[in-house]
């Protein structure tokens, strides 16, 4: 199969959590930025057939896509990185595979034939790694195969890989392995040995990468380097150091610095269109690392022991507050932890508040305690998804009168359910890949601050959720202060919700966190940073 796209894969050995997905975006972004058109997409070898039934403390956030997909989270460092949008394409489990060839059996597709891992299973991984090459848009296609070599649930997808070189040619197919060179520090040494046996472990695999990426925390000596050549069979000039990083978003200087690539076009055969042009990256970087101001937002959730539960909404203070030129001292706090009688110590510190999405009752106490502190102290909040649900039942109870207002997801019975199943999901039984998914349109109301944000009438934002704010209630609370200034033009849902008498009270049903990208910050995480500078300094005056 002679391919005009060309192909890398990326593997990951010794440890997981090595960054394999950070690499993938750095070399992305470097192809990219010398003219290449490029796209990544992730394998993860569990079950499920998506990320979106798994807890955020076993696998992180769930990153939805334009097209309604849940994902895993590094496709948001994807598209953080490339600036580029992906799809249902992009992120592929094994429970998909499966599924997809057990549906083909049932059909009949396979008739007298014994379906087997070899070669069903594979084929199947193999049309799904060619998928997006096989449109004519990409120029490369990069695919991070998920979990480490030698777990069991990674062999069909290396086997895939293995096979994809004789289809694809020697010039269009290329394999990087991300290890880690540990340090002892008793011995004062850097261990080559894990990398030599993961690289042994691909071998009997059948794989010899091409390019080594070594991660550590010390400076490769030219020894080890060689060292490392010698016995992983790999040109010396193609291991690569890769130190830890200040930031993520540093990650792609250093691979340049490192030539990642050059020896990736090398060996591809890649013309070289033009050098990188990074000039706006690095601008970003300038901003980030030398910032004129500071603020304190807490960002209250119940997931807050796993950082990478709310990963998308970090990275979009991080982008906003470079845009700002404004260090943001973001603190992950309980929402378990606030009640009634601590709630002002907790948050006494912090110039603005983010109550963060969810599901489920529980910490649904402490969050809105927050919502009360922030809109009665005047605190710009921000809330988003179960956040702006939280912000509507509090005004419900303390703002309108009405006792024992809720959402029917945490209570079925309450006399006032200003938050209510939409009615398309009360049929619904299936729990995965059944909610309101991926993009939806929505009108801004002109004169309010999203609009000012956005500064446009009609926007487009993603969604991940299955109650929605009641419209029996609109008037009531608009009569009241609380107005709907975003409205799904063909649903009538209200999408974004107001308090006008307030330095900056906005709570959004879609995520927002999901769009924001290093050269294009969120403008809703920008204006809301600014508020917060700004009702800071008048405070201080």
């Amino acid at each position: 199969m002679a391919s005009p796209t060309k192909y890398i894969f990326i593997t990951g050995g010794v440890t997981s959590s090595l960054g394999k997905g950070i690499i993938a975006a750095s070399l992305a972004k470097l192809l990219q930025s010398r003219g290449f058109k490029v796209t990544i997409q992730k394998f993860d070898p569990y079950l499920n057939i998506d990320p979106g039934t798994l807890n955020p403390y076993e696998h992180g956030e769930c990153y939805v896509t334009e097209d309604g997909a849940e994902t895993d989270l590094d496709l948001g460092h994807y598209e953080r990185f490339l600036n580029t949008t992906t799809s249902q394409d992009n992120n592929v489990t094994t429970g998909r595979i499966y599924n997809n060839v057990i549906t083909k059996e049932r059909k009949g597709d396979f008739l007298g034939k014994t379906v087997q891992v070899i070669p069903h299973i594979t084929d199947e991984i193999k049309n799904s790694f060619y998928r997006l090459g096989e449109e004519g848009n990409y120029d490369v296609v990069i695919t991070e195969i998920g979990g480490c070599v030698g777990d069991i649930e990674s062999l069909p997808f290396i086997e895939a890989v293995r096979q994809a070189r004789w289809d694809l040619g020697p010039n269009n197919f290329l394999v990087v392995h991300l290890t880690l060179i540990p340090y002892l520090s008793a011995a004062k040494e850097l261990k080559t040995k894990p990398t030599q046996h993961s690289v042994k472990q691909l071998l009997e695999a059948g794989i010899q990468p091409d390019i080594l990426v070594c991660r550590s925390e010390h400076h490769l000596p030219l020894d080890v380097k060689k060292k490392l050549a010698l016995f992983c069979n790999v040109q010396l000039n193609c291991v690569i150091e890769a130190m830890d990083a200040e930031t993520i978003y540093d990650v792609p200087l250093h691979m340049k610095k490192e030539k990642l690539d050059e020896r990736v076009m090398t060996k591809l055969k890649l013309p070289s269109k033009s050098d990188t042009k990074l000039e706006n990256w690095k601008e970003f970087l300038g901003k980030l690392k030398n910032p004129t101001q500071e603020v304190n937002i807490g960002l209250v959730g119940k997931y807050v022991t796993l950082p990478d539960a709310y990963k998308s909404i970090i990275e979009s203070f991080i982008h906003a507050g470079a845009a700002c030129e404004t260090k943001v001292n973001l603190s992950l706090i309980s929402s378990e932890e606030i009640k009634k009688d601590n709630v002002s110590k907790k948050l006494a510190e912090l110039d603005g508040i983010l109550v963060a999405p969810g599901f489920g009752e529980r910490g649904l106490d402490g969050k809105l305690e927050t919502v009360n502190f922030a809109r009665t102290n005047n605190i710009p909040f921000f809330g988003i998804c179960l956040g702006m649900q939280t912000a509507v039942i509090e005004f419900a109870n303390n703002a309108l009168g009405l006792t024992g207002a809720s959402s029917t997801e945490m209570n079925p019975d309450t006399p006032h359910p200003v938050i209510a199943l939409m009615q398309e999901q009360k049929d619904v039984e299936q729990m995965g890949g059944t909610m309101r998914l991926g993009s939806y349109p929505c009108d801004l109301k002109k004169g309010t601050k999203a609009s000012a944000a956005y500064g446009k009438a009609k926007i487009h934002e993603r969604h991940r959720h299955r109650y929605e704010f009641n419209n029996d209630y609109l008037k009531q609370y608009e009569e009241n202060g609380m107005i709907a200034t975003g409205i799904n033009p063909e649903s009538g849902l209200v999408e974004i919700i107001e308090i006008k008498d307030h330095p900056w009270f906005v709570g959004t049903q879609f995520h927002p966190e999901y769009k924001s990208t290093v050269l294009t910050p969120h403008p809703l995480f920008v204006r809301f940073i600014k508020a917060t500078l700004d009702n800071k300094k008048k405070n201080n005056n």
